[in-house]
């Protein structure tokens, strides 16, 4: 059954931080810039990958930029999708969310995952078959601590002992969290725990997972009593014309696809199946919305209805796609959606 675009539609800014070629220093100043201009425009939320060893993530710790973000910004909520909880000590994770939290005001919002590439978990030394054990033992021990003052656990991988919690993080009970799954199982448990949830992928088959969540869910709104976030990312890029957002498109889509594929190609592993190897690919599966403001519009209102989706994640900024183009995205995004639909 379909259930029609919310009255009130939100957006917030995905990023990889891919490699864009150029100085790491001058990339991540033009995301900050990006991210002041979003903050400006009643953007949601910037969400922001974690990677490493690889040029599709230049924010291996994502927590560093999200702090510099924090002091660019002023409305703008932001926060890791995913931080690799697998890599981290849960108790170090727990202390830089109350950290980044209270830096802020509140503005976090933290998603927490296993992530997708077993390869950058081995450069740590994590095996494959161990990480499954080790995230839920992390992420069992960080819902503790978020609400709790007191820190005990023993598990296989982590043993704590009354380990005095002197942080606590400005939003209460604590930010809200995220996972991001294309699984209805993992959405399932989303919606029973009350997590946000970000998808990708044609809005046919997320419409599978958010109708998932919707059958699961506990309540009907979680954190600061709001509704839960259903998002639908894409890769949107809006020009005067259809042919500069396409040629400009192209573009940073053939860099955004190497810096994927660099680790897959560098173990001699198969990408997955359902990654587009061309911009055309791209652009038919719905990964890339591309066009005039009026014509990405109405795209993307198109796929976030049918897939069932309440909050598009944008990824504005990809590749070597000129900061300039991002600005200009941003800006036709306010005025086509988040004005005609309450922001």
């Amino acid at each position: 059954m379909r259930t029609g675009l919310p009255s009130r539609l939100t957006c917030g800014i995905f990023d990889h931080l891919d490699d864009d070629g150029r100085d790491a220093a001058r990339q991540y100043e033009d995301r900050l810039k990006l991210a002041e201009v979003c903050d400006s425009l009643g953007f949601y939320a910037y969400h922001l990958a974690e990677h490493h060893c690889t040029p599709h993530g230049r924010a291996p710790s994502p927590n560093l930029f999200l702090s510099s973000l924090a002091q660019r910004t002023r409305q703008l909520r932001f926060g890791p999708l995913v931080l690799l909880l697998n890599l981290y000590h849960p108790l170090r994770a727990f202390e830089e969310i109350c950290m980044l939290d209270q830096l802020s005001g509140g503005r976090l919002e933290v998603g927490i995952g296993r992530g997708s590439q077993p390869i950058e978990w081995g450069y740590f030394g994590l095996s494959a078959d161990a990480a499954p054990s080790r995230y839920t033992e992390a992420s069992e021990i960080l819902n503790i601590a978020l609400k709790g003052h007191t820190l005990c656990y023993q598990g296989h991988h982590f043993q704590l002992r009354e380990v005095p919690l002197m942080l606590r993080p400005h939003q209460r009970p604590y930010p809200p969290t995220w996972i991001a799954s294309n699984r209805a199982e993992s959405a399932q448990w989303a919606a029973a725990n009350g997590a946000n949830l970000a998808c990708i992928g044609p809005a046919s088959v997320v419409r599978k997972v958010t109708d998932a969540y919707r059958s699961h869910r506990a309540h009907d709104t979680v954190g600061q009593g709001r509704e839960s976030f259903l998002g639908l990312a894409r890769m949107v890029v809006i020009a005067k014309s259809d042919q500069d957002a396409h040629a400009a498109a192209k573009t940073a889509y053939g860099r955004w696809l190497e810096s994927f594929k660099f680790l897959y190609d560098l173990n001699a592993i198969p990408t997955p199946p359902a990654l587009p190897l061309t911009f055309d690919a791209a652009l038919e599966s719905e990964l890339c919305v591309v066009g005039t403001p009026a014509s990405v519009r109405q795209l993307l209102l198109q796929q976030m209805e049918e897939a069932g989706a309440n909050y598009l994640l944008c990824q504005l900024a990809f590749g070597n796609l000129p900061l300039e183009i991002s600005l200009y995205t941003a800006t036709a995004i306010k005025a086509e959606i988040l004005d005609g639909f309450g922001g």
